[in-house]
């Protein structure tokens, strides 16, 4: 017999390991069947086990490589079809390899595909199908690169960059359907990626790297504080509230008929 859940259930991608596999933890003790998503079947089919043993919810797996368009459809139907799902975590991605300049142009567009691509698929099947609804979650994982582009490989961060812009973006358009938004913009986390971009997080200060667990631990709450946009290393989040203003501060003037007058011609 399959559990039921009052919280639903959430899909997870990238749900192997590292944050998606804690979000899946974190999940299921609050009560959520689950659906977990990523490449390695192996991995999540004993997550699945070891979650279901743990807090007594359901737990399916669906291996799929988000890169592959067959795949990601297939994720997407799943959204769209199961109706009993009212949380996804857009959570699967992969880092650089190094400097722009050095890395390999098809693994970037691989990182698009997952990063970009992907995520905006299955972001915006849940909000269609959710917004139907009249209810449901959608938590989309960018970086705190996406604020900060120059700290790291262009084309990582101007993926995450995307999915900051994207998420405010949907969050406006959502406004009043019962669908909530929220980016998560975590800095260094202690995860594989770096490992599988050939690198090590044991390198790196570790004054600056957070535990996976506290990571998604933080996200939660912001979650749960209403927050659109949750930075867990933000000690005031008076200083987001300043740039949110300096931003909307440049709105009247971002568009006019005529160039600036610091523009026209000597």
């Amino acid at each position: 017999m399959t559990p039921s859940s009052t919280s639903g259930t959430a899909l997870v991608t990238g749900a192997s390991a590292g944050i998606g596999a804690t979000y899946a933890d974190r999940l299921a003790r609050r009560g959520h069947n689950l659906v977990l998503v990523a490449r390695d079947a192996a991995r999540l089919s004993a997550l699945a086990e070891t979650l279901k043993a743990r807090y007594g919810v359901a737990v399916d797996v669906l291996r799929a490589d988000l890169s592959v368009a067959a795949d990601l459809r297939l994720v997407e139907k799943r959204l769209r079809e199961d109706a009993a799902i009212t949380l996804l975590v857009n959570n699967a991605g992969i880092g650089p390899k190094g400097g722009l300049l050095a890395d390999d142009i098809d693994y970037l567009d691989t990182m698009i595909a997952l990063n970009v691509t992907a995520a905006n698929r299955l972001a915006v099947a849940a909000a269609q199908a959710f917004s139907a609804r009249g209810k449901g979650t959608i938590v989309n994982i960018a970086s705190a690169v996406a604020i900060i582009p120059e700290l790291f490989n262009g084309t990582y961060s101007g993926s995450k960059a995307f999915v900051l812009a994207f998420t405010q973006a949907l969050a406006k358009e959502l406004d009043g359907t019962g669908v909530r938004l929220q980016a998560v913009l975590p800095g260094l986390t202690r995860t594989e990626i770096f490992d599988r971009a050939g690198g090590s997080i044991d390198a790196l200060d570790q004054s600056r790297v957070m535990d996976v667990s506290d990571l998604v631990d933080a996200a939660l709450a912001g979650l749960d504080q209403g927050e659109l946009v949750t930075i867990p290393s933000l000690p005031e989040r008076v200083d987001w509230e300043k740039l949110e203003a300096a931003r909307f501060a440049l709105g009247p003037n971002i568009s006019h008929n005529k160039p600036a007058a610091r523009y026209a011609a000597a």
